[in-house]
C-alpha cells in the first residue's frame, strides 16, 4: 500500500514508468558462459567453502553456489554438451557390447 501512494505522488510518478528502475529480468541477470568454462560449476579448485561472511556472521556455503547464482551456460553451447553426452554415452555401450562379443569368442 505504501507503493502505491508513493506512485500515486505526482513527484514519483515518473519512476513507474522510467526504464532504469525497473528489475532486471531473471534471463538478462545472469552472465552467459560457453562450454569452456563449464568446468568452473564441479571442478574442485574453484570451490570454496564459507564459515563467515563479510561480517563476520557464521554461513555455511560454498562459492560454488555464487557461481551458479552469477553464471550460466549459454543456450546453445548447453544443448551441444547434452548432445555431446549423449553421444559419448551411446559410444561407450557399443564399445563395451563389442569388447564383451569379442571375449565371447576366444
Amino acid at each position: 500500500s505504501s507503493q502505491e501512494e508513493i506512485l500515486s505522488d505526482g513527484r514519483f510518478s515518473c519512476i513507474a514508468r522510467d526504464p532504469r528502475f525497473w528489475e532486471m529480468p531473471e534471463k538478462e541477470r545472469k552472465v552467459k558462459i560457453d562450454k569452456r568454462f563449464r568446468a568452473m560449476f564441479h571442478d574442485k579448485k574453484f570451490k570454496l567453502k564459507y564459515t563467515v561472511d563479510k561480517r563476520g556472521r557464521p554461513v555455511n556455503y560454498t562459492s560454488t553456489e555464487n557461481l551458479r547464482k552469477f553464471y550460466a551456460l549459454s543456450e546453445s553451447d548447453s544443448d551441444l554438451s547434452e548432445s555431446d553426452s549423449k553421444e559419448l554415452t551411446v559410444k561407450k555401450k557399443k564399445k563395451k557390447k563389442a569388447k564383451a562379443k569379442g571375449e565371447a569368442d576366444s
